[in-house]
């Protein structure tokens, strides 16, 4: 994924700005944070491929950490760097659904590698999902919303999606594109896009244009073609280029760079923030003209706080769709699950319902999902002594699990479904096991 985003969580005057130098080296597209207040402000306005966090910070360390970013990870993976005495600590995260940890010193290699591991296996859930499943609809908030986008779907007009992180803005963007019949829809992150590359991005680039273009390169305006260019988080384009953009929708055509023709723009313009743009224009960071030709209409998705019917609509949704692309088989649902799914705040909102779903089912060791499954981090919430308590207890229940897993994996010359059969498990359970002990067949 060369264009990955990866949030880098590290204190250290020379390891941090390292680390930077050498995953952009690699083609990542990394930004550094020192600390764990930054790391959270970050992670609560944009999106990452990755975040790579050290485990004792300035201002906290990765429990609490971990606690504060669970909101906004949505599917996000997070690995966090640990010196060797902090290992109880970061064995806690991974269970608690932390994706893994290094031990420091470690190697750049080894972590460039999980990196493009992790940011492509994510690439591919998102492409399967493609973030358009059917809408649940319990709330009359959300009937109305889709009341409006099917008044909108024949129309032409751009629309601004605007609410929180994690609404569903992008569900809201499909939904409207799959109503209006139009031939396809180009989704375009403009965070996601490098600012020297942007232009180019957007619009194309001819043959020989600046150094490095060796070929025509088609734009996501043209490729949108007739169909529909989304544009989420518009408000993180550049001033140079919004004007670019202005002009465009102005003039309905455009050109690619180093390009002598005029190229026509057909597609119907949606576009989506979570921010403020009317406080932004007041800071004088986003065009007033480009924002009155972009929200000629303009919708707001509401937070799941608001709308308490959704949650256990979208939670039974969810659970046997992301059970069957985990591959794992669908839970019976604890009775606990309920008042806790309704008694949550929802910082993150319906990403954050998925992400807690999600890896409730990875880890889950059993055939019910508890409410200490989606909220792993209360576990994580005790005193310092009985922590230590804790940690002494899984060192001994660690190496005690340990020891009867590799003995079983002997016996059943590397065999996991053998394995699990004579220690009484599922093999997913098996797995799971295995994963968290660092064993393997």
């Amino acid at each position: 994924m060369s264009d990955a985003r990866i949030l880098i969580i590290e204190d250290d005057d020379v390891l941090g700005p390292s680390l930077v130098h050498r995953l952009q080296l690699e083609g990542f597209a990394p930004t550094l944070a020192t600390c764990a207040r930054d790391a959270l402000g970050l992670l609560s306005r944009e999106r990452f491929a990755a975040v790579v966090s050290d485990i004792r910070l300035p201002d906290g360390d990765g429990e609490l950490l971990y606690r504060g970013a669970m909101a906004h990870l949505a599917d996000t993976p997070i690995l966090f760097a640990t010196a060797f005495g902090d290992i109880g600590q970061a064995v806690r995260l991974v269970q608690a659904g932390a994706s893994d940890y290094l031990t420091k010193p470690f190697d750049t290699a080894e972590l460039v590698a999980k990196l493009r591991t992790l940011a492509h296996r994510r690439a591919v859930v998102a492409t399967r999902r493609q973030e358009v499943f059917a809408p649940v609809m319990e709330s009359s908030a959300l009937k109305r919303l889709d009341a409006q986008l099917q008044r909108l779907a024949s129309t032409a007009a751009p629309v601004l999606i605007g609410g929180e992180s994690g609404t569903g803005k992008e569900v809201a963007a499909h939904r409207l594109h799959a109503l209006s019949g139009r031939s396809r829809l180009v989704a375009v992150n403009c965070a996601a896009i490098p600012a020297e590359l942007a232009e180019s991005t957007l619009f194309g680039h001819e043959k020989g244009a600046f150094t490095g273009a060796v070929a025509r390169h088609v734009g996501y305006f043209e490729e949108a073609g007739d169909g529909t260019l989304f544009l989420d988080e518009i408000a993180e384009l550049p001033l140079a280029l919004q004007a670019k953009l202005l002009r465009v929708l102005q003039e309905r055509s455009f050109r690619r760079v180093g390009g002598t023709t005029d190229l026509p723009f057909t597609a119907r313009l949606v576009t989506a923030s979570n921010a403020d743009l009317r406080s932004l224009i007041a800071q004088k960071t986003f065009r007033e003209d480009l924002f009155f030709r972009i929200a000629v209409v303009e919708l707001r998705v509401p937070p799941l706080r608001e709308r308490p019917e959704d949650v256990l609509g979208l939670f039974r949704a969810l659970v046997p769709m992301l059970a069957g692309e985990y591959g794992v088989a669908v839970p019976s649902i604890a009775a606990d699950v309920e008042p806790a799914l309704l008694a949550h705040a929802w910082p993150g909102n319906a990403r954050e319902l998925r992400n807690r779903v999600a890896r409730a089912l990875a880890l889950a060791e059993d055939t019910w999902l508890t409410a200490r499954d989606l909220f792993p981090e209360r576990d994580l919430e005790v005193d310092a002594q009985a922590s230590t308590e804790m940690a002494t207890l899984e060192v001994a229940r660690d190496d005690a699990e340990r020891q009867a897993i590799a003995a079983a994996l002997r016996a059943a010359g590397g065999k996991v479904g053998a394995a699990a059969t004579a220690l009484g498990v599922s093999r997913v359970t098996l797995w799971s096991k295995m994963k968290r002990l660092g064993l393997s067949p």
